[in-house]
């Protein structure tokens, strides 16, 4: 079968030939149809994160997938059905944060990451799955499927936020996105049209003219560009927020999340940013945090829970917003396209066989 393959930090993603792979006891066989790409892709294919498989010389990238059951192999899915993978995987037989359906929040060596870390992805005509790992959506949503994993990450922050102020009555009007890139967008989609906030903001770096920046605006966001107005100074020009969601990997975002925080308010960070050395007013940040009753707290990866969650989501997403952030959909003679980064490109996927 045919895959898509790279040495992380060592070249251009490489269409290879693999064996079809044999589902073990436990497992289902899934015919790939759509993976999409993200930024963490770009970074395994930059070598700034992820790591091989034990032995192997490269690896299969893709961790935003959906797929058709090929051969449910005794498990309880059943043939034809549509499902979405989550990426998180056991690295031995035994470990607690799986056994207790909470493998988003095993920490680093307790753990493997298809597409990303120690383990395979997606981005091949078939692959295998214990049926546990394989979330089924309805055969409307398949074709946006390869949308579900990044909305689920979206799911998981939410929910922390919400638990992070379950002590008192906490109403959230007004939230900023940090990052117009497709997971900034997607939330961003989310605030409007699912959760209703009445006031929402998302914060980039591109011109007004880009096409995400026009999505903002046919969201019913206000885009700030952070080169006239830092997160920082968004209280003084527009309005101090009750949810800031900070998609960027920009370090300083960490600290400017918590003066635009309004008091009682929460900021969810999800970028991962390379080490970094500036200065910050510590004592002042620490005064912020403590007299105005702010939270701040990160967020990583997402449980079968959210996957599902986020299945619902997509069905309240608007057609003409899943229709414009999809710059373009990709065949296996194509594909080297779908990892193209110019700057019109919001977010692209391979389509390994028609939905």
């Amino acid at each position: 079968m045919k895959a898509i393959a790279v040495d992380p930090g060592a070249g251009e993603p490489a269409l290879v030939e693999r064996p079809r792979p044999d589902p073990e006891p436990g497992e289902a066989l899934v015919r790939t149809l759509r993976v999409g790409i993200d930024g963490t892709d770009h970074e395994v294919i930059a070598g700034h994160h992820g790591d091989l498989p034990a032995g192997a010389d490269d690896l299969v990238l893709g961790h935003e997938a959906v797929g058709i059951v090929e051969d449910p192999n005794g498990t309880a899915l059943e043939p034809g059905q549509f499902v979405v993978p989550t990426v998180r995987r056991r690295p031995d037989d035994s470990n607690e944060f799986f056994e207790r359906g909470e493998p988003d929040m095993a920490p680093s060596g307790e753990y493997v990451e298809r597409g990303i870390v120690g383990a395979h992805g997606f981005m091949a005509e078939y692959f295998t799955s214990p049926a546990e790992y394989l979330v089924p959506i309805p055969a409307e949503l398949a074709a946006l499927g390869f949308l579900v994993e990044p909305i689920s990450i979206t799911e998981k922050a939410l929910e922390h936020a919400v638990a992070s102020r379950s002590a008192f009555e906490w109403d959230p009007e007004s939230a900023l996105v940090l990052g117009n890139g497709p997971l900034g967008l997607i939330t961003l989609a989310m605030f409007e049209s699912v959760l209703e906030f009445d006031r929402t903001y998302c914060l980039g770096r591109r011109d007004r003219s880009h096409p995400t920046v026009k999505l903002v605006s046919e969201l019913g966001g206000t885009y700030v560009d952070s080169r006239e107005t830092p997160a920082s100074e968004i209280p003084a020009e527009h309005e101090a927020v009750d949810l800031v969601y900070e998609a960027t990997g920009h370090a300083k975002h960490a600290f400017e999340t918590v003066e635009a925080l309004a008091p009682n308010g929460v900021g969810v960070l999800l970028g991962v940013p390379e080490p970094w050395e500036f200065e910050v007013d510590g004592g002042r940040l620490h005064r912020e945090l403590v007299l105005h009753n702010k939270a701040l707290l990160g967020t990583v990866n997402s449980h079968r829970g959210h996957f599902e969650a986020a299945i619902d989501t997509l069905a309240q997403l608007p057609d003409w917003f899943t229709e414009e952030l999809t710059s373009g959909v990709y065949d296996l003679e194509n594909y080297q396209d779908a990892f193209d980064a110019g700057d019109d490109v919001v977010k692209t996927a391979i389509e390994f066989d028609a939905v």
